[in-house]
């Protein structure tokens, strides 16, 4: 870590976690959430209205808390980077509305970044500056995508993504429906370790010869597994649920890593990194080493903490956009719950930017 490298603060709001973390260059100084998971687990998954207000209570202690953690004033910092989509509206804008103060506030450059682009960014912080090119595997509770990158801060292109419901949505719904609770991302991963992987045979969605080689499709698998539940309790017979969970899990990490894989073949690339909520999956972890490995590819996943949304991962691609000498955001950044991730950062326009600097 070299005193010069940028001091970045990163805010990210876009669901149901306040993350604030501070970063200096690729090195992680503070990571500090506030989750408010617990509040959504009785409603069985994240209410927007009561993820907005979770973040209003927490910004300010939490900023606080990875400033502390980090040893380091706010007036230390370079410069403040936030999530300025996609994700929930109102949650985005809690976030976006806190970072916009602490710029104004301290005279710091703003940089509204990318959610999807920061959950590849954060594995610099564990495995060093990304090469060039890298394939990355996004995999969340609103996302599943096939990105290439050759420069994180300006060159990402979507390859495939869901068409439905993402990985992490499904893992959710058949938590859900086998009555485990919620996130069901966690709890399925513990049930699949005592289950049989092979025990039912369940569909592997977007898998056929004329199907998209990248997208992908997890509707028709939570549909079969719910078909097969519903099945054995109309028989009267108790569900294996550690096998229905072992095996529903085998068929979700199966396709992800097929397709990334034959991604990294078909661009030329021999780097994979996967990233996102569900990367923190055993399961995935394990198989896509195992394949990567066969295939030549050097596999790179943060450690499970980096892999759910958090603070640090804005701050990494925050420190990023500063060290590529990357444009800064206005002041009048909005939130986009939409935002593509081929737009890893929103820059101000020129005529903002001659504002910025006088």
């Amino acid at each position: 870590m070299a005193a010069d490298e940028p001091l970045v603060l990163g805010i990210e709001t876009s669901c149901d976690e306040t993350g604030v973390g501070i970063v200096r260059g690729t090195t992680l100084l503070a990571d500090a959430v506030a989750s408010s998971v617990e509040e959504h687990g009785r409603y069985g998954g994240v209410v927007p209205e009561i993820a907005s207000r979770a973040h209003l209570e927490a910004m300010v202690p939490t900023v606080q808390r990875a400033l502390d953690e980090a040893g380091i004033k706010a007036s230390d910092l370079d410069g403040i980077a936030v999530t300025a989509g996609p994700g929930l509206a109102g949650a985005l804008l809690v976030g976006v509305s806190a970072a916009k103060a602490y710029a104004y506030a301290l005279g710091k450059p703003l940089y509204g970044v990318n959610h999807l682009a920061s959950h590849i960014c954060v594995d610099q912080l564990e495995h060093g500056r990304l090469p060039s090119p890298t394939m990355a595997l996004l995999v969340s509770g609103g996302h599943s995508s096939l990105l290439f990158t050759e420069d994180i801060t300006s060159g990402v292109r979507s390859l495939g993504a869901t068409i439905d419901d993402a990985a992490g949505e499904a893992f959710d719904k058949v938590a859900r429906l086998l009555n485990l609770g919620f996130p069901g991302g966690p709890v399925i991963d513990r049930y699949a370790r005592e289950g049989d992987p092979a025990a039912i045979a369940f569909p592997r969605g977007l898998s056929g010869a004329k199907d998209p080689a990248y997208d992908f499709s997890f509707s028709g698998l939570k549909t079969a597994v719910s078909r097969w539940v519903e099945a054995k309790r109309r028989a009267g017979e108790e569900v294996p649920v550690r096998d229905v969970s072992a095996s529903f899990q085998e068929a979700v990490v199966d396709v992800l890593t097929r397709k990334a894989i034959r991604a990294c073949k078909d661009e030329g690339v021999d780097h994979l990194m996967i990233g996102g909520g569900v990367a923190a999956n055993s399961r995935l972890r394990a198989l896509a080493q195992e394949r990567c490995d066969r295939a030549g590819i050097t596999l790179r996943v943060p450690r499970p903490k980096l892999c759910t949304d958090n603070g640090a991962m804005v701050a990494a691609l925050g420190a990023e956009m500063v060290w590529r000498d990357r444009a800064p955001s206005a002041f009048d950044l909005s939130a986009d719950s939409s935002l593509p991730v081929t737009e890893t950062h929103v820059p101000a326009s020129h005529d903002e930017l001659h504002r910025l600097s006088e």
